[in-house]
């Protein structure tokens, strides 16, 4: 297990705001696995979810980025969960897949091109003896204006996207799963990607900014 206990260059869990962070939120029970659903909450509500941060830059994919900048997506919230964890000697991993979102704003979908969100990220924590899933990416006033019923965890059972909406209608489904790192595999993350949206990777489109940053508002 030591090499999911290790800091990481994207899962930098001795960076000393993160430490700060863990230290915060990990409660007062000496219980690993309550400490792990007191930082998922903490990483949950306190960094709000935000597609339009998706930056080309590998910096902004960090846990302590993320942290600092106080929103982030679902891959750097990933991390920073893993980072949070892997400090409170929590083994963690992240892991990857595309799902399709059957309720984007009509706005994303017309800038991505597609309703399959690649590169989906999501947490894999080490507890009681087994990889345990969890997904920390919608905050819950995030999914207070859309309906959406927020993500518990409670380290025993896989926590991931809800299939539907208060009202029945689909959410998220998963598609692929591109397996579960040690660290953020940036090549692949990157490629796979380009492959999907490559508008977004050509010469004029050096990240989603721009646009993308004012339609921010939306998802407040």
């Amino acid at each position: 297990m030591d090499e999911y206990l290790q800091p990481g260059r994207f899962i930098d869990s001795d960076h000393p705001e993160v430490i700060a962070f863990a230290e915060r939120n990990r409660g007062a029970s000496a219980d690993l696995r309550e400490q792990a659903v007191s930082l998922y909450y903490a990483v949950r509500d306190q960094v709000r979810y935000n597609p339009y941060t998706f930056r080309r830059d590998p910096q902004t994919l960090k846990a302590s980025h993320a942290l600092s900048a106080g929103e982030s997506y679902c891959v750097p919230k990933a991390l920073l969960l893993a980072a949070c964890a892997r400090h409170c000697g929590i083994p963690a991993r992240i892991g990857l897949a595309d799902v399709r979102n059957h309720l984007a704003t009509p706005r994303l979908l017309a800038l991505l091109r597609s309703e399959v969100f690649a590169m989906h990220g999501y947490t894999e924590l080490y507890l009681a003896g087994r990889w345990v899933k969890a997904t920390p990416a919608f905050n819950l006033a995030l999914c207070r204006v859309f309906k959406v019923e927020p993500l518990a965890f409670d380290g025993l059972n896989d926590s991931v996207f809800h299939p539907c909406n208060q009202q029945g209608e689909r959410y998220m489904e998963y598609l692929q799963d591109h397996g579960q790192f040690a660290e953020l595999p940036l090549e692949l993350f990157f490629s796979h990607l380009a492959a999907c949206y490559p508008h977004l990777f050509n010469d004029e489109a050096l990240s989603l900014g721009g646009d993308l940053q004012r339609e921010a508002g939306a998802l407040a």
